[in-house]
Order: structure tokens, then sequence, then C-alpha cells
């Protein structure tokens, strides 16, 4: 990818900062971020950012799209572009080793100035649908210090600090990816996800039975307990607790070091399946059940807060709701409006396309470059064994070490010799404590940190009968591997979100939900086959901004359906 590539275009820049009477200030800005002209007092910001975006389409500079743009687009304010000051600023300090600093705008106009650098401020309860919707700008203070200067100097420090970056080009896209990343979450937060009441209460009644009248678990639930606690023998266990759970497994004389899924699959025990059935019911019961409906949904429509990069990888993260772990069984709530249809684009083989696309391994490219990848290696490598090729790829990005990967490894290594030492590079790096990013910039948290996505995996490798210290570097050297990858999947995914998003606009088709590399769109059902080639030229273009003209093939698996759970 040459430097240029990712370069935004010369346009209007236009620092903005409220106050709180629905006022603010605008200020123009030269492509080094200095003021041109006077500041421009308004007072109404709204009103103004509308006009001003409706005449010239402007880069807005914003302290905080989280903070600031809800507001606007309550008042009927869409905006086109921006800079996220906050969020660029997260992504410049991890650049330089210094992440997890405070990287609000305060804190970032303490350290150019040298004053004492404020925490960031702490985050705000997640508030279900209708609440905190006051006056417009209600509760929000302006920056400090000298107001929209703040602001711009801030700016114009991080125009500097980006030019000074190790390839500025790609981290000009990483942040301006991640800067529409923050309009397009609160878009989506404001349109809501389609969702039937009805649907939802029938699935739990299905599932769980009766809801307890006096507030206790539903029905099945309650069977499934009584039965778990006959399964070893006592009158009453609660089956949702690890202590209890461990206790009972030990007086039948099975040793458990925790009660995750992956543990007690390895278990002969006439309680397992009840237990695995019980935690899966009671998951629902407990994230997606009647009071998450009654707090969540409102109108028809489900309402989470995203948080563009809220997880170390880029990933996006949700506050409040679980919008990110929605089961594919509750998923038969979200049905489109009458007279529209959902078009769901998954990236299918994502990661292993990427390490085809970012590994410089022209033989891994090649293949890269089929609808099925893991087909591809297999004709290539491994005499036809399509499983065979899945494992030693994945293995490789994940750190398997052991069982059935091990000679797989071995084709691997020997046929994509490119491509397997650039996994193995980033885990000797963050085994010896260093740092690694990924494509366009984006920097791993230093050793000492702990790194958590949330999830109950298998642990790749197996027990490491090594020391505490080699097991955490080899622990450290999994993560950097798959950082590398995994972060630069993320970048993709969101520069297919951006470049979906503007083709979209004044479609009246609206973007409704996002996970990893999934998008959800909502349209009219006469625009499904036109969004749905709409999204398969995102992904085309997503592709070319990161990696330019590489033989790697991203396809998209796009279906048009009425229900979110009939997407394949």
């Amino acid at each position: 990818m040459s430097e240029g590539r990712g370069r935004i275009a010369s346009v209007l820049v236009v620092g903005v900062v409220a106050d709180e009477r629905g006022g603010g200030v605008l200020q123009h800005l030269d492509a080094a971020g200095r003021a041109v002209g006077a500041a421009e007092p308004v007072t109404d910001l709204a009103a103004a950012v509308g006009a001003r975006e409706a005449a010239e389409r402007p880069r807005w500079v914003l302290g905080s799209a989280a903070a600031l743009y809800p507001a606007l687009l309550r008042a009927g304010v869409r905006l086109d572009r921006c800079h996220d000051v906050e969020l660029t600023e997260g992504l410049l300090l991890g650049h330089a080793g210094r992440w997890g600093e405070p990287r609000s705008l305060a804190a970032a106009w303490a350290r150019l100035t040298g004053g004492p650098v404020p925490p960031d401020p702490a985050p705000r309860p997640p508030e279900p649908p209708g609440h905190g919707q006051g006056a417009l700008f209600d509760g929000l203070p302006g920056p400090p210090g000298p107001g929209v200067e703040t602001l711009t100097r801030v700016y114009a420090d991080q125009l500097a600090r980006i030019a000074a970056t190790t390839r500025p080009g790609r981290f000009r896209l990483l942040v301006a990816a991640e800067s529409a990343g923050a309009l397009i979450a609160t878009e989506m937060g404001a349109a809501g996800l389609p969702w039937r009441v009805d649907v939802h209460d029938a699935v739990l009644a299905e599932l769980l039975g009766e809801p307890s009248p006096v507030g206790g678990p539903p029905r099945r639930l309650a069977e499934l307990a009584a039965r778990i606690a006959a399964a070893f023998g006592v009158r009453q266990l609660h089956a949702d607790s690890p202590a209890e759970l461990l206790r009972a497994f030990a007086r039948a004389g099975v040793e458990l070091p925790n009660t995750r899924a992956w543990v007690l699959r390895g278990v002969e025990h006439p309680a397992v399946p009840l237990v695995l059935e019980y935690k899966e019911l009671y998951r629902i019961w407990t994230a997606h059940g009647w009071a998450w409906r009654d707090a969540w949904v409102s109108d028809g429509r489900f309402h989470p807060e995203y948080v563009p990069g809220g997880v170390v990888s880029g990933r996006w993260a949700t506050r409040g709701g679980g919008a990110l772990q929605i089961p594919k069984v509750i998923r038969r709530a979200v049905v489109a409006d009458p007279g529209w249809r959902f078009v769901v684009a998954d990236a299918g083989q994502l990661e292993p396309r990427v390490l085809a696309a970012v590994s410089g391994d022209a033989r891994l490219a090649a293949a890269g470059g089929a609808g099925d990848l893991y087909a591809a290696l297999a004709r290539d490598a491994f005499a036809g064994d399509r499983a065979r090729a899945k494992v030693a790829l994945l293995g490789a990005m994940y750190g398997q070490t052991g069982g059935a990967a091990v000679p797989a490894l071995a084709v691997l290594k020997r046929s994509y010799p490119t491509a397997f030492g650039h996994v193995e590079a980033a885990a000797r790096t963050g085994e010896a404590g260093g740092l690694v990013r990924s494509w366009l910039g984006r920097t791993c948290p230093p050793a000492g940190v702990v790194v958590t996505d949330g999830d109950d995996p298998e642990p790749p490798g197996g027990a490491d009968p090594q020391s505490p210290r080699a097991r955490a570097a080899r622990s450290r050297g999994r993560f950097t591997r798959n950082f590398v990858i995994q972060a630069t999947a993320a970048e993709w995914a969101a520069a297919l979100l951006a470049t979906l998003r503007a083709a979209l606009v004044g479609s009246g088709a609206e973007l409704v939900f996002f996970q990893h590399d999934e998008v959800v769109v909502h349209c009219p059902a006469g625009q499904a086959d036109a969004v749905a080639e709409a999204v398969g030229a995102a992904g085309e273009r997503a592709t070319a901004l990161l990696f330019g003209d590489t033989p790697v093939r991203f396809p998209l698996d796009v279906s048009i359906v009425d229900c979110y759970a009939d997407a394949t």
C-alpha cells in the first residue's frame, strides 16, 4: 500500500464546540489545523451546523462525537464526516507506547500545555431508550481553557503527530475510519434495531416456560434446577452458582477447575447435559429475558449504545443491552417492518484472508483469490483435505501448538513460509514484551495489561507445563500473534461500514446493526437488491483502501430476509 492511499481528500474543516444553552462556536481551519479567520459564536448550534453541513459538507472537528452528535441527530442534523479528537488521541497514545493514558480533549490539552493531566470522566451508566434526552446540550460542558482554541490547537497537534507516525498514510485512514465509526454508532443507536415484542415473548415462553409470579426463575429453569439437584443426590442446589456446582461435582468425585462449558463437556456425569442446558437458558433469561425487553425495547426498536474501538483490537463493543451477544434463537424477534427487508452481509473467512493480504506471501495471496480459501489451500498444499488446511491456518493465527495441528502446521510452514513467519514474528515480539501493530497502525497494549474479550474459549494450546513466567510469555505471544490479524480485520470492517454508509445516503435505507464482520441494513423491500449490490461494492472499496491492488478477495455472504434469524 502506498503512503498516499488513505490520505483524506482536501475539504473544508470546521471545529465546533457546544455550550450548555444550545449555542456554541464554529472555527474554520486550514490543512494544518490552524484557525482561518475569527471564530464564529452562534446561539443555535444545531441550526448553524445543519446549515453549514448542507451548504459545504465540511469535516467537523469534534472533541467527542459520542458526546456531541446525539444531540445534533435529535435536532435533525446529520454529519457527513468528522475528526473525533478523543478517539484519535487514544490511537496516537497507543502508537507512542502510552496505551491507556487519558484521551479526552481536556487530557490532550493538558499534555500539550504542560498542565496536570486529568483522568477521563467515568463512562455514564447505559441508559435505556427514552432517558437522557432533555435540553439539546444539557449537561454537556465546554472544553477547558480557551474554548474553541483548545480544540483547534489539539487538532493541529494531532495532525502533526499523525504525520510523524511510522506510516502516516495508513494512520490517516485509521483515524478517518474510527471517526466515521463514531458517527455511525450514534446513528445506529438512534435508529434502533426493529424488534417484535410479541415474537420475543413467544420465544421466551417456548424456551423458558412461564415467568415466575414472585420474580424467581421461570418454570423451565426451576425444573432443570430440580433435575440437576436430583442428579447429584441432593434436595436443592443453586445451579447458577459455580461454587455450589464445583462442590457438588467434588462430592461426586470429579474435581474441576471451573464450570465453563468447555470444561464440563469433558466430564462424564449425568448432571452435565442438564447443567449445560441450564447455563444456556439462564443466560437467555438474565441477558435477554422479560426484564431486558422492558428496559431496552421501545416503540418496536432495540436501541443499544455502540462503542467503536471498545475492544483493544479495535472491534466494537456495546454499553448496556448486550447487543453483540444476541443468541440466534432470540434473533427471531428481529423482524423487518411491513414492506421492508433486511440485507445481512457477513464477511466469511475474514481473518485468514487478512493474513493472506498483509503477510506478503504470494502463494497464500493467490489462494485468497478463491471463493473458499480453505478449499484453495487444500488443493494447493493439503492433498485436497479442507479440514486439515483449516486447522493449519487457524492454528497459525491462534497459536494452536498441539494435537492435530502439529502435522498440519508443518505443511503450512513449508508451503507458505512468509505467511507463517508473519504471525510467528508477531508472537515472538509479544513473548519478548514488545508491541505489535495492525496494518493501519493500531498498537497493542503493553505487556502486563490484562486483556480479555469476555468470551469463554477453550485454551488453544491446552495446559502449559512451563513456569508461570513462561506461560505468561506464551499467552502474550498468542495474543500478539492474533492481534496483528484481528485488528486489521476490524479496520477492514470499519472501512466497509464507512463506505456503505456513504453509499446509502438519500436512499431511505438505514444501517441498524454491526457486529465484528457482519452488517445489517433495513431498507424498503424494493431497494433490497440495490442495497445488496451496494454492500458488495463497499467491500471491494474497503479492500482497495486498505490493501490496494491485491489478488486476495474478501467476499461477502449476503442474505435478503424478513427476519434476522433467517440470514445464512
